[in-house]
């Protein structure tokens, strides 16, 4: 649950990052045997690499909002521990939102920046899903139940998935 900064910047981050842990978790929950390797077209990154660079992205990410801006080009790990560190790096980034430490970057830059573009990457994770014939199922996101905080791997189930 929420700790409530007070801050609504902040904490409309923290729902994006939460938003981003329930439909990065659809997208990557469940993915068949050689997904991670899976290639739609010549040129076009894997969904492991898709997926390291989203866990570098949130590192990035937490990086600026402390004011020490690194980034980090990660080889994909196996796909299991690649999903554990997409989770870790959401929570890490959350942890600090969460801390009521001074951010060090406009928040807007970091939706701009990192968090939005973690957006994008999980929608093509989903894409070559659908590619791979192992699609995800949709759902109303409205109707979701994504919580400030629930930046980890347990999500509510959906509701209705069609």
């Amino acid at each position: 649950m929420s700790e409530g900064s007070g801050d609504p910047k902040r904490e409309m981050l923290r729902h994006t990052l939460a938003t981003v842990a329930y439909r990065g978790g659809k997208a990557v929950r469940n993915a068949p045997a050689g997904f991670a390797e899976f290639r739609g077209c010549d040129g076009m990154r894997t969904p492991g690499q898709i997926l390291a660079h989203i866990g570098d992205l949130f590192d990035w990410g937490l990086s600026i909002a402390k004011g020490q801006q690194a980034w980090n080009d990660s080889k994909p790990l196996a796909w299991d521990a690649e999903v554990a560190r997409f989770f870790a790096s959401l929570k890490a980034f959350d942890d600090f939102l969460a801390s009521g430490e001074a951010l060090q970057a406009p928040p807007e830059r970091l939706f701009q920046g990192p968090i939005a573009d973690a957006l994008t990457h999980v929608g093509q994770i989903s894409i070559l899903r659908r590619m791979a014939e192992a699609p995800v199922k949709a759902e109303n996101y409205y109707r979701a139940d994504i919580v400030v905080g629930r930046v980890g791997a347990e999500q509510t189930p959906p509701k209705r998935e069609f």
